[in-house]
């Protein structure tokens, strides 16, 4: 591979791990010549950390709202 035609998604699997041993050497050489590419890496592993860190579940007091909500409409239409 030429290091201009590495798309995002090749330096996604590239993070993941997912690339072949021969697509690894060429990113990681295309890396030490390309600071753009290597800034572009950077940007994706920051971003990757970030969604790691979001919570994967609501907030207690936004379950407990929409519960309370749902119970108030019931309620409504049994009357």
């Amino acid at each position: 591979m030429h290091m201009a035609n590495f798309t995002p998604e090749d330096l996604l699997l590239y993070l993941y791990k997912e690339t072949s041993d021969e697509q690894t050497t060429a990113i990681e050489n295309a890396l030490k010549q390309d600071w753009t590419l290597r800034e572009k890496l950077v940007v994706l592993k920051t971003s990757l950390e970030r969604l790691a860190g979001i919570m994967k579940s609501p907030r207690t007091r936004i379950v407990l709202n929409v519960l309370n909500y749902a119970r108030k409409k019931t309620n409504e239409v049994v009357k």
